[in-house]
């Protein structure tokens, strides 16, 4: 519940109003409901973990302090429970030789603990500068690609929006 309220409160849950009904229900729970609800973006800090330790990956040298976080993707399988044991299961989906540079693909599985049900997977990118060249191959190397009944390009129409919506950061939130 802890750490699900302050990744809420962290990317502006409650940051206008402390009291917002529609927000309220991420940070705090009352009056019946049984616990915070999560929000589904907080699945993409359960790559981090990996990114944290370092790539271990065998014959590929670079200097962690030149990583740069490229990418996230997520899918939603189950709802997240806010008070639970969760397993992650990562793995090397890809590696791309891009000369100076390489890009990882991390694949992160994460699991309830006690059912076993797959709760979500998400991939992240890292771009890796100074450990490119270890390939002669213009194929970049993937286990496995990205779904494709994604989104394609939307096109832009010609015509005044319908509607305008303007927002501001939030005082407590970096800028």
């Amino acid at each position: 519940n802890r750490d699900v309220a302050v990744y809420a409160l962290g990317i502006g849950a409650c940051g206008r109003d402390a009291v917002d009904e529609d927000e309220l229900k991420y940070v705090y729970h009352e009056n019946g409901q049984k616990s915070i609800q999560v929000l589904p973006t907080f699945s993409a800090l359960f790559s981090v973990g990996i990114m944290m330790k370092g790539l271990d990956i065998p014959g590929l040298d670079y200097d962690p302090r030149l990583l740069l976080h490229g990418q996230q993707y997520i899918e939603l399988y189950q709802p997240f429970p806010s008070s639970a044991s969760l397993v992650n299961k990562s793995s090397l989906a890809g590696l791309h030789d891009k000369g100076k540079a390489a890009i990882a693909e991390i694949e992160t599985k994460t699991y309830e603990k006690g059912s076993g049900k797959l709760l979500c997977m998400g991939r992240s990118t890292a771009f890796l500068r100074g450990a490119g060249g270890f390939s002669k191959s213009s194929q970049p190397y993937s286990y496995s690609t990205y779904p494709k009944d994604q989104i394609g390009a939307i096109e832009i129409p010609k015509s005044l929006p319908s509607a305008v919506f303007q927002d501001l950061t939030q005082p407590s939130q970096a800028c």
